[in-house]
């Protein structure tokens, strides 16, 4: 298979839909106002070299009453691309359900196969492109939240296996439809990447089995476990990683900050290598990037650890900065952690930050020469 994407570097929307730990339903679409500036939003994107993005559906928005759809908005989204030549890859579930559903409930998973379908059919209505769908985004950490500490709905503490169970259930179920529906539309399985350090108080072999969690989604519907389920390593084309400051921790303790002067953290490249080796997919990180004045110097480190990664011969095969504008707190949709390639004021106007985007266009210059390279 070759590289799908139209350009190396990605650029990522917030599409977060979910509710939150207030009870409020969160819609980072609207929020952040990409809804009604998309096509301001590609075009600033068009002129940094950014040709490829992830967006998102907002299942609570779309599913206007169980089983009836207005896809009127994305619908927005697919013509302003198809004008100027923007590729799209669409998320189903970023995280947020219709107001009566969780993944526990008794008729989630048919929902799910059922919006499947419907937006398959709407789409390939609707777009030139190649379908490129992330059925359900980052299952592990949605579990985690919404079935370890309460984050979002269902608001369960240790529950998160059976909240994974069940979201891999409908993945697999949703990315059987997909198929049948567009034979022709590439799977990504999207998980974040992390990295759990020794505590000094646990075994090495416990630490080994915290660190398997975060593949456990993949193994579901790779069908490597839980074979009930009916997955298979054919459900998936392409694996995405999430991965930013944060994702690697000390067991039960903090997390392992950067920038790291005493070289604790364990390097991306290896990483990513493990997570390819595994599945034997082509891989790119889906999500990545960092706030404040950081935002430079870790577009940096990322860049030589992919680059390290793409010489060593693996099929990597892009980054996606996330996001594009910067983003509300969840659970405090008035306060912002200016992490965008463009900031925000108080009226929602894309506000560059002038040294990331250099940085950014310098580090695609690179790519493009060390691509044209190993050719």
């Amino acid at each position: 298979m070759q590289n799908p994407f139209s350009s190396f570097f990605l650029g990522g929307f917030e599409c977060a839909d979910h509710i939150n730990r207030s009870g409020e339903r969160v819609n980072l679409l609207e929020n952040t106002q990409h809804h009604l500036r998309v096509e301001e939003d590609y075009k600033l994107l068009i002129d940094i070299g950014i040709n490829s993005v992830r967006e998102g559906i907002c299942w609570s928005s779309v599913e206007v009453s169980p089983g009836i759809y207005n896809f009127s908005e994305v619908l927005n989204r697919i013509k302003i691309a198809e004008k100027l030549g923007i590729q799209q890859i669409w998320d189903l579930i970023h995280f947020g359900y219709p107001d009566d559903l969780s993944p526990t409930h008794p008729k989630f998973c048919e929902r799910f196969t059922l919006l499947c379908v419907e937006f398959v059919k709407f789409y390939t209505q609707h777009s030139t492109q190649r379908l490129m769908i992330v059925p359900i985004n980052e299952i592990s950490f949605l579990s985690w939240f919404s079935g370890d500490v309460r984050g979002t709905v269902p608001f369960l503490e240790k529950c998160g296996w059976d909240v994974k169970y069940h979201l891999c259930k409908a993945a697999i179920y949703g990315i059987k439809a997909i198929r049948e529906e567009d034979p022709s539309a590439l799977i990504i399985l999207v998980e974040p990447l992390i990295k759990v350090h020794q505590n000094g108080e646990v075994s090495d072999e416990k630490i080994f089995e915290i660190n398997e969690y975060q593949f456990e989604a993949a193994d579901m519907i790779s069908g490597r476990i839980c074979p009930e389920l009916g997955g298979s390593n054919d459900l998936f084309d392409i694996l995405g990683v999430n991965y930013y400051w944060n994702c690697q921790w000390v067991e039960g303790g903090e997390t392992v900050y950067w920038p790291d002067a005493l070289n604790a953290r364990v390097p991306l490249s290896k990483l990513l290598f493990g997570a390819f080796l595994r599945y034997e997919k082509p891989i790119f990180i889906s999500e990545t990037g960092h706030f404040g004045e950081g935002r430079i110097e870790w577009l940096q480190e990322i860049s030589a650890e992919c680059q390290s990664v793409i010489k060593a011969g693996i099929p990597f095969w892009g980054v996606c900065i996330y996001p594009v504008t910067d983003r509300p707190n969840w659970d405090n949709l008035s306060e912002y952690s200016n992490c965008g390639i463009f900031d925000l004021d108080e009226q929602g106007n894309r506000i560059p930050h002038l040294e990331y985007i250099k940085e950014l266009k310098d580090q695609q210059l690179y790519f493009e020469d060390l691509l044209v390279k190993l050719i």
